[in-house]
């Protein structure tokens, strides 16, 4: 130590090169739990608030595409027998709209039974080349029934379109009814285009191909062409899949009872996406897809109710069943045990 630095006192840590200042630290401030509360509260009224618009939302469009599917608007149905407190039968047909080929055949034939105690339905397919055999009516296939009555009423009977297309839905509900043992009250009509409109307002369905399908036919602009496995199907292929059945391009062909089978497996595939998170979301482009394309002569209040008592209903909740039979050209002939057991499901879902 140096004469110079003798007698003075130590350096403190401040004062020494390169010391630092030690301060001492600041309490920290407690979060208000008032203000977490807060903070949580309003999160959840903005989730509900955007709820209750989209739900105001979804009831504006419902609205507007029911004025445009119900046509029975003059009938009051009372409280007791609404759809929403009985079991509910209808008749369901699908028309190829198509500019080039569309018809008014019946591709798609299906009978319904809607229970609203289980908020369940069962529904039975019907071969579009199956002949019904019914006391009273004329045998042909099946798929041409609602085309004769439509044109009979406008030939025969001097009905004007409209009326035309009443009395062949009242005469299709009226002979399936006797057919199947059930009092069926509503007849509802798809076009093609409906249901691919139906598949695209969902993004797709998810389906496994069963197998390579290939058919062009330069006639009514049909190009199927969908390779085997898992996939999500938009509108267009969905239908090119459920209709599949000749193949000009070295695949497998099916048959009419290939296509029911398929047919179901998609309104299934159809009814799930809906059920789920994303197909919840996309209800109102449903909803505007399936009021363009469908008519049923069903009060709209009536339809109000049947989509509040079984909307979000998945293919759990469905029992799929399709009429079986024997190809004998030009007719597939209904198997009678098959048919028996068609008309009891429907009876049994009518009687829950």
């Amino acid at each position: 130590m140096s004469e110079g630095s003798k007698g003075l006192p130590p350096r403190t840590a401040a004062s020494r090169p390169g010391g630092a200042k030690k301060t001492a630290p600041k309490p920290k401030k407690k979060k208000k739990k008032g203000s977490v509360w807060i903070k949580i509260m309003f999160a959840v009224l903005s989730v509900l608030i955007l709820i209750m618009l989209y739900v105001g939302y979804l009831a504006y469009v419902a609205t507007n595409a029911v004025d445009t599917i119900g046509t029975a608007n003059n009938i009051v149905v009372p409280e007791e027998e609404s759809v929403k407190k009985k079991p509910t039968g209808m008749v369901l047909l699908g028309i190829d709209s198509r500019e080039k080929g569309g018809g008014l055949n019946t591709d798609v034939m299906l009978v319904a039974i809607f229970n609203p105690n289980s908020k369940s339905a069962s529904v039975i397919s019907i071969p579009r080349d199956s002949v019904l055999q019914v006391d009273g009516y004329r045998e042909r296939k099946a798929n041409a029934n609602y085309s004769t009555f439509f044109n009979n009423a406008r030939s025969e009977k001097n009905m004007d379109k409209e009326a035309a297309e009443k009395e062949a839905k009242k005469e299709i509900r009226e002979m399936l009814s006797k057919y199947f043992g059930v009092d069926l009250k509503y007849t509802g009509i798809i076009n093609f285009k409906g249901f691919t409109d139906v598949v695209d307002a969902l993004d797709g369905v998810e389906v496994n191909v069963e197998m390579d399908m290939r058919y062009r036919d330069t006639a009514d602009g049909t190009n199927i062409n969908l390779s085997k496995g898992q996939q999500v199907l938009d509108g267009k292929n969905a239908l090119d899949y459920v209709r599949y059945r000749k193949s000009n391009q070295g695949t497998a062909e099916s048959s009419d009872f290939d296509r029911n089978r398929r047919e179901m497996e998609v309104i299934g595939a159809i009814f799930d996406k809906m059920k789920s998170f994303e197909g919840v979301t996309k209800y109102d482009k449903v909803i505007g897809a399936v009021g363009s394309n469908l008519t049923l002569d069903m009060p709209p209040s009536e339809i109000k109710n049947m989509l509040s008592t079984y909307l979000g209903m998945g293919s759990s909740d469905i029992t799929f069943q399709a009429l079986n039979g024997t190809w004998k050209s030009p007719y597939v002939y209904v198997d009678s045990t098959s048919l028996e057991e068609a008309r009891a499901v429907l009876q049994a879902k009518m009687a829950e």
